[in-house]
């Protein structure tokens, strides 16, 4: 059935597709990917089997962070193309069936955006408390011990107002101060500029960090052995602390309600993005599990460092159950923030095949990136070729995100086919062993698998709305039930390189009745 034709619940047990802009496919011949490029290869996309796309940011900004610091809400940056490509790429999605998702970023700007540029000229303009601003202690410091995810304290001096502004990510990305509701008002806007254009949904960046605590108390620390490195790497003392105060405030929740009101309209949906070691299933029952909030949003379970074999699994699931039992997760093993995990579990052609199937199986949407479907790893950088500012302040014990973020590989040509000049950053030579066109061509590839495990998840409407009951793990077997009125399925993984429970290494078994 045409997507079109569906109802507005489509996300439930959807699959989204996420694409990078920046390295998706260039057709200027500057080496960076834009929004025709996506264009012309949505055919290639919607024959996957996926219901949506997600497409990373691509509004105006300086490029500090590479479209995640956004200077025009309502503009295309020049580099990715004109609006008309915009709506061009928006028809040719819904001629084949596709739903578009945006990626808006709304927790900070750029310190470009003329927001921040006229809040930072005085203490008494129209928007001087559009951004979250706070005189020094008496010494001089910072209002509190607040941290950057990118490193260093989360507040930055200004000398224009003598104050220190709030910045939770680079010091280029000021963070607005949703305590006013005028921010909110235009916040809200600016999506429906984005729906009138014809968009179905968006992903919503970091959406635990929209409010800080008014009162800016001190994140108290956190022990050791509850640290974890899901959303920040070992390294970073952004690891230290219990980010109470700094983030994920109960304040967000009447934001977010007033947020779906304004989409209602137009049945469009949104997947966000949970960015909490401490208490991110918490958060994902509280967003997703109550009407009116979020349709659905993903946690870092399966996107850490951490291996996956069967009994985590069941780990995560129960905790799920406990905490989360209203909640809609959207899983993902690979995105534009963390090493792809092919690379991150070392995984083999067949166990890669293995995790993909489970993933397609599990109760909650999918979201799959770029270049997973090719079973491409992690890429490997030198020093000198980083784009990534995260990468460069913690090397090299953390190399950043660029080797999730090289181009993708389309053929043997030149660049992989992405490119006719110099790509923004180089295609590894390990890629193109593995691109569309050579996969295209052999039965057994990746990309093959991939079309079919989708193929079942459609075919299955246990797997895209059923119950999911009976985990447990033996050994290293995962098996759980999947059921709704229509049929029962039985799901037995074998996650490992060895005979297990009558299982072949790497063997899923999916049994109905």
């Amino acid at each position: 059935m045409n997507l079109t034709e569906q109802t507005t619940d489509w996300w439930k047990g959807g699959i989204i597709y996420q694409i990078y802009p920046r390295s998706f496919q260039d057709t200027t011949g500057d080496g960076v990917g834009d929004l025709a490029g996506i264009a012309q290869r949505l055919p290639y996309v919607a024959s996957l089997g996926v219901d949506a796309v997600w497409i990373s940011p691509f509004f105006t900004s300086p490029m500090k962070d590479f479209g995640y610091d956004v200077s025009d809400y309502c503009g295309i940056d020049p580099i990715f193309g004109r609006m008309e490509d915009f709506d061009w790429l928006v028809e040719r999605a819904h001629e084949l069936g596709l739903k578009v998702m945006i990626d808006l970023v709304m927790s900070h700007t750029s310190d470009q955006h003329p927001w921040f540029k006229e809040s930072r000229a005085s203490r008494d303009n129209p928007r001087a408390d559009w951004y979250v601003w706070s005189d020094p202690k008496p010494d001089g410091t910072a209002p509190n011990n607040w941290l950057s995810i990118f490193g260093g304290s989360a507040w930055q001096w200004d000398a224009r107002r003598e104050q220190y502004y709030l910045h939770n990510f680079l010091t280029s990305q000021p963070d607005l101060n949703f305590h006013n509701p005028a921010v909110q008002d235009a916040l809200i806007e600016m999506a429906r500029f984005w729906l009138d254009k014809g968009v179905d949904g968006f992903r919503l960046d970091t959406i635990n960090f929209y409010f800080h605590d008014a009162q800016l108390r001190d994140n108290p620390a956190l022990p050791p052995e509850l640290r974890k490195a899901d959303t920040a790497p070992a390294v970073n003392p952004y690891n230290h602390q219990s980010h109470r105060y700094s983030k994920s405030q109960p304040e967000n929740l009447a934001f977010l309600e007033k947020f779906n009101q304004a989409l209602t309209p137009y049945g469009a949906s949104v997947v966000g993005e949970i960015g909490d070691s401490e208490r991110g299933l918490e958060l994902l029952e509280e967003y997703t599990g109550v009407p009116g909030r979020v349709q659905m949003s993903y946690v870092f379970d399966f996107l850490s460092g951490d291996d996956l074999p069967a009994a985590r699994v069941v780990e995560v699931f129960e905790k799920l159950q406990a905490i989360a039992p209203n909640a809609w997760p959207c899983w993902a093993m690979s995105n534009h923030d963390v090493v792809r995990h092919i690379s991150r579990w070392n995984l083999s052609d067949q166990a890669a095949k293995a995790y993909a199937t489970v993933l397609v199986c599990l109760r909650g949407s999918v979201c799959l990136y770029q270049g997973e479907e090719l079973g491409l790893p992690e890429a490997e950088l030198a020093f000198e070729d980083l784009r990534d500012p995260y990468g460069i302040e913690f090397w090299p014990e953390f190399k950043g995100r660029d080797g999730c973020r090289t181009p993708m590989v389309w053929d043997m040509g030149v660049n992989g086919g992405f490119s006719t000049s110099q790509p923004w950053l180089p295609v590894p030579h390990t890629h193109l062993q593995r691109t569309v066109v050579g996969q295209e061509a052999d039965a057994q590839s990746m990309l093959h698998h991939y079309r079919w495990a989708i193929g079942l998840r459609r075919k299955h409407s246990a797997l895209r709305g059923g119950t999911m009951t009976d985990i447990r793990a033996q050994g290293p077997v995962l098996s759980f039930r999947r059921a709704d009125a229509q049929q029962t399925l039985q799901i037995r993984a074998n996650l490992s390189d060895q005979d297990a429970e009558g299982l072949t290494p790497w063997q899923v078994q999916i049994i109905e009745g």
